[in-house]
């Protein structure tokens, strides 16, 4: 492995010098680059949201994630590119034709409150992943990296001791797959397969997560979680690298409101947050030097409910592809978001390391071919002015999310005759009620769990955790299976990209790009991590 950390390079000399008042850094020179830092080593931003759980195993969100990749360390991490770097794991090999994974723990790994990170540490968070007990939204992404005995867990047909992960000492975790997956250590960055500590959990049970009970063993521990309000993580002395760590504290303040936000941005009470729909072209002339816009791995949709409970209409392939193509993606990007996205006919992005977005027919039209037909398809289903087309459109709480769907609305009101009454809801609520297939049409997006186009195809297979409306297609899912074991996939997703055009389970809208305000003595964001996982001991503050 070529992985240095850049502060690794700063002498053991350089940081004991930069020790003031007690905090590392303060005051100080960065030891690499040779900034003043500044005296105040906090990290504040913004959540549109409430953090459900800060449980690594319970967690299905992206806000939720970037907090967990603070307070835990996998067996990996990434870099600023987005490469697989070793984490809690020093060092790791395969071996049985790619189908048992040995990975080498430091021995220096603590737990916040000085117990080693073993290697059954990792076993006992992977069996509990799996286990139907647990209940974890995202116990899938077990049977998805491939474990030995995975699936036959997750159903519940053997014990969770069975999973494929052994313990082969304190410092070795052996993983063993049922088949060769090309992409698994890449997995293993995921918040999912972070470890917890058995006692922890067992002594206090749901209370574990609490600021007062938790134990970790990331960067930072938790010193403050006041729901839908504000959370805090502040520098954990037992971290193996915690000399390495500049940034002291890291505070999350909810705010729903995206332009209240932006105001106590510019106020500065806020390093971070994110900008307003259509207000990045202003921005970015007014502070070229804190408004970014940059690609990411997530696409936004919206999928209908095709389960016995969903709509009969939406049984109908012509409304489906009726409404999709009626949806003017130029008009969202260019006009409703301004933040550089990119108009979505596939449901997989463009910046998917590997994945060459395929020609659909429906992208090669005109918007104005594509109205035409939308309105001949719905004519042939039966709706029209004397049997009009009306469903719910739900989205979670937001005023970007909330443009969107009112412009989308609009569209289909205008051009086809249809009714969509828009319905919001906050965010725990609304993945409960999508989850439970108790709506009519849903917003959907998804920022990819690894940097493989399987990340996002995955989604609309049959026994897929999050394909919420229920779609099922045999080819999709013998392609999707088939593709774990292929030296070129190309061909098989592109297959089902193409199927999905034709039978459209999902409306794609946009692929997003990242569009933030940071303040510009806030430095080491890793722009170039498509998929944006960031970790804050790689960030700090210089003097201004």
């Amino acid at each position: 492995m070529k992985f240095t950390s850049i502060f690794k390079m700063a002498s053991a000399a350089t940081i004991a010098t930069a020790m003031v008042g007690g905090a590392a850094y303060a005051d100080a020179m960065h030891p690499v680059t040779g900034e003043k830092l500044a005296a105040d080593q906090t990290f504040t931003y913004r959540l549109l949201d409430g953090i459900p759980t800060l449980d690594p195993q319970l967690n299905e969100d992206v806000s939720g994630s970037d907090i967990l990749r603070d307070l835990f360390e996998g067996l990996t991490n990434q870099d600023a590119d987005g490469n697989t770097i070793p984490g809690v794991a020093e060092s790791w090999e395969a071996s049985e034709g790619n189908t048992v994974y040995t990975f080498n723990l430091r021995d220096n790994a603590k737990w916040s409150n000085g117990d080693p990170v073993t290697a059954h540490d990792f076993v006992y968070a992977w069996r509990r992943a799996a286990d139907p007990a647990t209940a974890s939204p995202y116990s899938w992404y077990i049977d998805l990296m491939s474990i030995k005995n995975g699936s036959e867990v997750l159903a519940g047909d053997v014990a969770p001791d069975q999973l494929g992960v052994e313990a082969v000492d304190d410092h070795t975790f052996k993983v063993t797959l049922s088949q060769p997956l090309p992409y698994f250590v890449a997995m293993t960055t995921h918040a999912t397969v972070f470890p917890t500590h058995q006692a922890t959990i067992e002594a206090h049970g749901d209370q574990w997560t609490r600021p007062e009970n938790m134990v970790s063993n990331g960067a930072y521990k938790l010193t403050e979680w006041v729901l839908k309000e504000r959370t805090t993580r502040e520098r954990n002395e037992m971290y193996w690298n915690n000399d390495a760590t500049i940034l002291d504290k890291v505070v999350t303040l909810v705010i729903n409101d995206e332009n209240v936000a932006l105001t106590r941005w510019r106020a500065g009470e806020l390093d971070r947050t994110e900008v307003p729909s259509g207000q990045y072209p202003r921005l970015k002339e007014e502070l070229p030097d804190e408004a970014h816009s940059f690609p990411r791995l997530c696409n936004y949709y919206y999928t209908f409910n095709l389960s016995d409970s969903g709509p009969e209409a939406f049984k109908d392939v012509r409304v489906r592809k009726a409404l999709s193509y009626a949806v003017d993606r130029d008009v969202i990007v260019e006009n409703v978001l301004q933040g550089g996205q990119f108009p979505a006919y596939t449901f997989t992005p463009g910046a998917t390391a590997g994945f060459d977005v395929p020609n659909v027919d429906f992208a090669n039209m005109t918007q104005a071919e594509r109205d035409a037909k939308a309105k001949e398809l719905l004519a042939e289903a039966g709706y029209g002015a004397d049997n009009p087309l009306k469903f719910d459109m739900l989205y979670n709480t937001s005023e970007g999310h909330k443009k969107i769907a009112t412009a989308i609305a609009a569209m289909w009101k205008q051009k086809l005759g249809v009714e969509a009454v828009l319905a919001n809801m906050e965010w725990k609520t609304f993945l409960e009620t999508r989850g439970n297939q108790d709506f009519q049409l849903a917003r959907g997006a998804w920022c990819g769990d690894y940097n493989e186009a399987s990340t996002f195809l995955d989604l609309v297979t049959t026994p897929s955790g999050y394909n919420d409306g229920k779609y099922s297609n045999a080819e999709v899912d013998k392609i999707m299976a088939d593709a774990k074991t292929s030296s070129d996939t190309s061909a098989g997703y592109t297959r089902v990209e193409q199927i999905l055009a034709d039978e459209m389970p999902v409306i794609p809208v946009y692929h997003y790009t990242g569009v933030m305000m940071l303040k510009k003595n806030l430095k080491g964001w890793p722009f170039g991590n498509v998929e944006q996982n960031w970790y804050s001991r790689n960030l700090y503050k210089v003097a201004e």
